[in-house]
């Protein structure tokens, strides 16, 4: 008895569908073998499995069991495998509803009472997922509306694996979560430029730096409000537009960084790393490449608060993305890109992103631009 499922595996800032074969042997030991270069964590899946699909009072079949997760030479991490696996082996016992598999992409992580958990990158998934055809997508309920975000595409939202089950049983189905309007909406900052007082010179050169999306270098004693103005810098930035706010919110969702109740970043990030960050803090790195502070900055503000205290090779690795837009990351198992655009779009006056580093003395409030 075989049964095919489709999930997703993420690769930086693309997704790999993966197809879950599980195969169920006869009289053999009973045991759960997972094949296709799992990591830790999918490994543990067994366990996992076992327990909810018999605290839900499924059963479980003590034949041999082997999972296998293609492609093979594709490194497998994290638990967003445990749902489509256990609905896999549940298939293999019922062959009939096997066909409601195909068009359905599956994703989310199962705990032992078999309540389904939330998962990291759902919206890059769901994107991946209409991409390649699939008509539906089944992720954890907690995440529905993230997987909203993308049109034309049924998401529906899994409590828990018997609540799946009895869905593609026909017990009673699972009613699809509603679109999520794409909708331009009024942003809040935590602090506003009008709210300042003083330093006009400064803030005129802030304004300027702004509206040509110039970089900027501020230098000045203590407490002169050099952290403040570049705290405020955002609120005057243009608007982001929903395209720009989609770009955004898939780099949050990779990160698991999203709000529990926003769904779509609508405000225009402000990161400020302490001057103690790595390299591979800063442009992204890491065995398993993950987007650094300057991809989390794309298309708002990075500031680099005590700018001489940076390690100078921390520095020097910001060159390449400043002039590419992009960081390319290369390890033995291939090549992974993060955006970083800190410059204009050379055909819009649309602010993408700004590394603090345009010249003015706070304290003579002479000369705000320097050349």
């Amino acid at each position: 008895m075989l049964s095919r499922v489709y999930s997703c595996a993420l690769t930086g800032l693309n997704g790999t569908v993966i197809e879950v074969e599980v195969d169920f042997s006869g009289k053999e030991e009973p045991k759960t073998v997972v094949v296709g270069l799992p990591d830790t964590a999918v490994q543990e899946s067994r366990e996992r499995i076992r327990s909810a699909i018999k605290n839900t009072g499924l059963g479980f079949l003590h034949r041999r069991i082997t999972v296998n997760l293609a492609p093979a030479d594709l490194r497998k991490e994290g638990p967003c495998f445990d749902l489509p696996i256990a609905i896999g082996e549940l298939a293999c016992r019922d062959e009939t509803w096997i066909p409601e598999l195909d068009g359905t992409m599956i994703i989310g992580e199962l705990s032992l009472d078999g309540s389904v958990r939330h998962v990291r990158g759902v919206l890059l998934i769901a994107a991946k997922a209409k991409e390649l055809g699939f008509r539906r997508i089944c992720v954890p309920a907690c995440d529905a509306q993230e997987a909203a975000l993308i049109p034309d595409i049924e998401v529906l939202p899994v409590h828990s694996l018997l609540e799946l089950y009895d869905h593609f049983t026909g017990i009673k189905l699972i009613e699809p979560q509603q679109p999520c309007q794409l909708t331009e909406t009024e942003v809040t900052v935590r602090t506003d430029f009008s709210e300042i007082k003083g330093q006009e010179h400064v803030k005129r050169a802030l304004e300027i730096a702004a509206a040509g999306s110039h970089n900027v270098l501020m230098s000045g004693s203590p407490g002169t409000g050099k952290t403040l103005l570049a705290r405020a810098l955002p609120s005057i930035l243009p608007r982001m537009t929903l395209e720009e706010s989609l770009d955004v919110t898939r780099i949050y969702s990779i990160e698991d960084m999203l709000p529990e109740d926003t769904p779509l970043i609508q405000t225009r990030p402000f990161r400020a790393p302490h001057h103690t960050v790595s390299y591979a803090g800063l442009v992204g790195g890491g065995n398993i490449p993950r987007p650094g502070e300057i991809s989390l900055a794309h298309r708002g503000v990075l500031f680099l608060d005590e700018f001489p205290e940076f390690d100078p090779r921390v520095l020097e690795v910001l060159r390449q993305p400043l002039e590419d837009k992009v960081v390319t990351i290369s390890r033995a198992t291939g090549a992974y890109s993060f955006p970083a655009n800190f410059i204009d779009n050379k055909y819009r006056s649309v602010f993408k992103s700004t590394l603090i580093h345009l010249h003015f003395d706070l304290n003579t409030q002479q000369s705000p631009l320097a050349v």
